[in-house]
């Protein structure tokens, strides 16, 4: 089994970090978020994963209410998804948390 885990920084206060977990070349488990550190802490903006054994996207606001999407995916496509959506839009994804919505 590989795994990989990295932080990729946007900016001083915007990062986004990923973890995955292959066995025979097939993704067992990935977790992919973008984080914002607000008021000294690192609080997730969106997060996608396969907990509950299924991949999904995970949505916040600062309250820390969120909402969750599934992902009629395969952990393959939903992590390479991940990474090019908060690749994409993390500006946009930011902005929306600091206003208080969900991305």
């Amino acid at each position: 089994m590989a795994e990989k885990e990295y932080i990729i920084p946007y900016s001083n206060d915007v990062r986004k970090r990923h973890y995955h977990k292959t066995s025979r070349g097939k993704v067992e488990k990935f977790v992919v978020q973008l984080e914002v550190e607000y008021e000294g802490r690192w609080k997730e903006v969106v997060r996608y994963d396969c907990a509950h054994n299924f991949a999904h996207r995970d949505s916040y606001n600062l309250a820390g209410r969120n909402k969750k999407e599934g992902l009629s995916l395969g952990f393959e496509e939903a992590l390479t998804l991940a990474d090019d959506d908060i690749d994409d839009n993390w500006e946009l994804y930011t902005q929306r948390f600091l206003e208080g919505a969900m991305p």
